[in-house]
């Protein structure tokens, strides 16, 4: 992807709509090495949940865009309802966590672009921070 196309450039105002219509592509690359841990960690057995900040009614391109990037059998995707909407990241994320342990499940490891997606409450046991030169979610 370019910078361009989802509305993000350094100095540029994050752009909603640029942004959606992105989204909307189906077209992001999976990062190698994000996908061959995701593929390592599913040989190993485990359930495999996919939170992310990007809204409900992108469900379809969202789960589109992961298949034809080579990501396969995920237990859930969690995507923002119209009660998360608002949300700092770091609530949202963390509510999401609580959730699943809630549901029983442990959380052993936790990736992402952004220090909100590992912080907060209901942590995993392991977390990996990802480089993001593009943008910054609080």
């Amino acid at each position: 992807f370019s910078f361009s196309n989802f509305g993000l450039c350094r100095f540029e105002i994050f752009n909603e709509t640029s942004f959606d219509n992105w989204v909307d592509l189906a077209a992001a690359p999976a990062l190698p090495a994000s996908l061959s841990l995701y593929n390592e960690l599913k040989e190993l057995g485990f359930k495999i949940f996919l939170l992310t900040g990007r809204s409900e009614f992108q469900r379809n391109a969202t789960g589109a865009n992961l298949l034809s990037s080579g990501y396969r059998d995920w237990e859930r995707l969690i995507l923002r309802g119209s009660s998360d909407q608002g949300k700092p990241a770091t609530t949202y994320n963390s509510e999401k966590r609580a959730e699943l342990e809630n549901e029983g499940y442990r959380i052993h490891g936790n990736s992402g672009d952004q220090w909100s997606d590992l912080g907060g409450y209901a942590v995993a046991a392991r977390s990996f921070k990802l480089p993001n030169p593009t943008d910054y979610i609080p």
